[in-house]
């Protein structure tokens, strides 16, 4: 399992519907900003590879993806230049993965 649950737990006070929203707004939102991640990066426009990755990297934070965060910090980062392409195109594979197993994992964990 790449995703923890601790922090979301801890947030929520024993709130299963407040751990439930959280889930869901996940599963609803990061898979297309994650679509459209990879759109920004195939067309290189820098300015959305930074808002996206921003936008990413608290919704992999609450779920404890130390590994998915650091590497959406890193494509944040390098989006400020458009000389990075080729190392954003290096890293963005990882987070895709990492992303795409989570959902997957979570769908299957809370039956959505």
């Amino acid at each position: 399992m790449i995703y923890s649950l601790d922090k979301i737990n801890e947030m929520a006070e024993g709130d299963e519907d407040f751990i439930n929203s959280v889930i869901t707004v996940f599963l609803e939102e990061v898979p297309q900003d994650i679509k459209d991640l990879e759109i920004a990066i195939e067309s290189g426009d820098y300015e959305n590879v930074y808002k996206l990755a921003h936008k990413i990297k608290p919704n992999v934070d609450l779920l404890g993806m130390e590994q998915s965060r650091a590497v959406a910090l890193d494509i944040e980062t390098l989006g400020k230049n458009s000389a990075n392409k080729e190392e954003i195109e290096k890293k963005f594979p990882l987070l895709k993965k990492d992303i795409h197993q989570v959902v997957s994992e979570l769908k299957k964990d809370f039956n959505f």
